[in-house]
């Protein structure tokens, strides 16, 4: 790939980040799912891509940009996820316990 390519792909990313934050913002989180698996395409070839040799300053700095505007997008996500994340955990703690108490003591009515 070419620094043009790379980079394109970065604001690619970056864009589907932005969209992941507005979806999760609404609460639409079987968006915010399709677009991480756009986003997951997009970087996975990325990965291990020797850009050494695009030694450009300018490919650095915008490519280093778009890498942190991704890392906040996604810090702002997870923080809007945590909570939902939390409920989830305790509905399946609950139904877990559920679970239990009825293989122990059956239905008592």
């Amino acid at each position: 790939m070419n620094s043009q390519q790379i980079l394109t792909a970065y604001q690619e990313a970056a864009d589907l980040t932005r969209l992941m934050l507005a979806a999760a913002r609404a609460g639409d989180w079987d968006q915010v799912i399709e677009h991480e698996k756009a986003c997951a395409a997009i970087i996975s070839p990325l990965i291990g891509e020797n850009t050494e040799a695009l030694s450009d300053a300018a490919f650095r700095q915008r490519k280093a940009a778009l890498i942190r505007s991704m890392l906040d997008d996604d810090a702002h996500i997870r923080a809007l996820a945590e909570p939902q994340l939390s409920r989830l955990s305790q509905l399946i703690g609950n139904t877990r316990q559920q679970s239990r108490l009825h293989q122990s003591y059956g239905n008592l009515s």
